[in-house]
């Protein structure tokens, strides 16, 4: 069986590599295919442009894409245009996988004031870019119902070290007030897809991405300074609350047996200090 993965950046390669390591044929489309691993096969494929014949064998479809720009326009490029295609390109060719999952973004959800966030609440974008990823959301519902929409929260891993870097250059600021924050290691989210797309018969429509705890920045960065050896940084104004004021929550995932490599950011940064991993560019 194939498995075909729509926009193969670093988290699709990630999970593709784990797609193969289970014995799927994987197949990757992206603008740079010559970048994949060996064990999975690259096609140049522009998402927002005509797309190549789809194998008759596809099993799995994972729509993985990003936006190269933060603007309304890039972000419906790649999310609704992109998804649009890739359920045409389905039905131009009479291939009807057992399972398409979207990987979708908690930036659907609006700021909650410090309460908890799981799939029953209702989807509020505080941003123009978060509407258009709903939108794409329900686009895919429309047209297939059984697919899984993963939500995940701030993917950090190997590469993705902008905290790191801001403690380590000394401009990072503690939030003088409350400010959580959520997140998932890069790994654990590739995990979770093959998790859900190969061992959860029938998986819901949705589920939210998200470790073990929710925590406060303040929290994250005096733990990478310890960890660094560095003071801990100055407390101040911060210009934005990145992924709002919430606690998710990922009861429903684990309620599907799934398993956390790095169930906090204490495990998943140590990891990534010790240079564990690599980022699939």
């Amino acid at each position: 069986m194939t498995v075909l993965i729509a926009g193969c950046g670093d988290l699709g390669t990630e999970a593709g590599l784990r797609f193969a390591a289970a014995g799927f044929s994987v197949l990757g489309w992206r603008r740079s295919p010559e970048k994949l691993p060996k064990q999975i096969t690259g096609s140049v494929v522009d998402l927002t442009g005509d797309l190549p014949r789809i194998p008759a064998d596809t099993d799995v479809v994972v729509i993985a894409v990003a936006a190269d720009q933060r603007t309304e326009e890039a972000y419906r490029a790649a999310y609704v245009t992109a998804t649009a295609n890739v359920l045409d390109a389905l039905e131009r060719d009479g291939v009807e996988p057992r399972r398409i999952l979207f990987v979708s973004s908690t930036a659907v959800y609006g700021d909650a004031d410090g309460g908890e966030v799981d799939e029953e609440t209702p989807a509020r974008p505080a941003s123009a870019t978060g509407a258009v990823i709903l939108e794409a959301e329900q686009l895919l519902h429309d047209r297939r119902p059984d697919a899984v929409v993963l939500r995940l929260s701030g993917i950090y891993g190997p590469g993705r070290t902008r905290l790191i870097d801001s403690v380590m250059s000394g401009t990072a600021v503690v939030p003088a007030g409350t400010q959580l924050t959520n997140r998932i290691h890069r790994d654990d989210a590739a995990e979770a897809i093959v998790h859900l797309t190969t061992r959860v018969s029938p998986p819901a429509p949705l589920y939210v991405g998200v470790d073990m705890e929710p925590v406060e920045l303040a929290d994250v960065l005096g733990f990478l300074a310890a960890e660094l050896g560095r003071e801990l940084p100055p407390a101040g104004d911060t210009s934005s609350s990145r992924g709002g004021n919430r606690r998710l929550s990922n009861r429903r995932l684990r309620a599907t047996g799934f398993e956390f490599a790095y169930p906090t950011y204490r495990e998943g940064y140590r990891a990534v200090l010790a240079g564990a991993g690599v980022r699939h560019l």
